[in-house]
């Protein structure tokens, strides 16, 4: 059983338009707000002016039935053809609010840009190119390995754990030889708690923790990385990041003496 419990006295429509109005008066209103529900404890929500809302699937009758008497001729409340997270996502892109594909399900990441350049997004795209790359599901290319080294600065190195230093220019080179040793087994690449910190008017420092997965073995790498951004687009093909100095220096933390990146 599936409970959805509020104080007495508490909505959390009424908690919404107070976080709204304070982030107003502060100056920090968001362009655009998206409420999502699936009991009726939700319906406040639905009915607060210029929020987009979206009923998911699996959402409850006491719920579809409120919007059918009170919201179905509102064009920014949907019922999502999607169950929990993905009909979100699927209210993401009905509304255009941002990217509604998973970037590992982008074939072609040259297809895949963002209006403003944003940290986290150009590792993920770098670190699914790396996966595809050692899965051996991308042609194995100079131009990929060139337009990498394009994005590295030249005095880039990069600082394993066991304190032993390699320019970024040598790792990408050692990429050539690890092209598809990964083919046909179950091997994936995330990094998560993303953090940058801008350091300059087109810089940041980036640390992240690196996971990869192969088989039943999973291992973690912190990670910390000086990202620059220019008025530069690189285009690969698969990857396209718009950073002219996208891999600076680099440092990880990881057990591993075969860690790449």
């Amino acid at each position: 059983m599936a409970l959805d419990i509020l104080p007495q006295g508490a909505g959390k429509g009424q908690a919404l338009v107070y976080l709204l109005k304070k982030l107003k008066s502060e100056g920090k209103l968001p362009n655009n707000t998206l409420v999502c529900g699936d009991s009726g404890n939700d319906a406040e929500l639905f009915s607060i002016p210029d929020v987009y809302g979206v009923m998911v699937s699996n959402a409850q009758e006491e719920l579809l039935q409120w919007h059918a008497a009170n919201a179905k001729d509102n064009p920014k409340v949907i019922h999502a053809t999607e169950r929990c997270a993905a009909g979100i996502i699927q209210a993401i892109g009905r509304f255009n609010l941002g990217p509604s594909t998973s970037p590992r399900d982008v074939t072609d990441m040259s297809d895949s840009k963002m209006e403003n350049f944003v940290p986290a997004y150009e590792f993920v795209k770098f670190y699914l190119f790396f996966e595809k790359w050692r899965r051996g599901e991308i042609e194995n290319s100079d131009l990929y390995l060139s337009n990498l080294k394009a994005v590295c600065r030249p005095s880039g190195t990069f600082v394993h754990p066991s304190g032993v230093e390699k320019s970024l220019e040598e790792c990408v080179n050692t990429l050539k030889k690890c092209h598809g040793d990964k083919k046909g087994k179950q091997y994936r690449i995330w990094v998560d708690q993303v953090l940058p910190t801008r350091v300059g008017s087109d810089s940041w420092l980036v640390s992240f923790k690196k996971w990869e997965l192969c088989g039943e073995e999973r291992q973690c790498c912190i990670t910390t990385v000086l990202l620059s951004s220019k008025n530069v687009t690189v285009q690969t093909g698969s990857i396209d990041t718009r950073a002219s100095d996208l891999l600076q220096g680099v440092k990880s933390a990881s057990d591993s003496p075969t860690w790449f990146f």
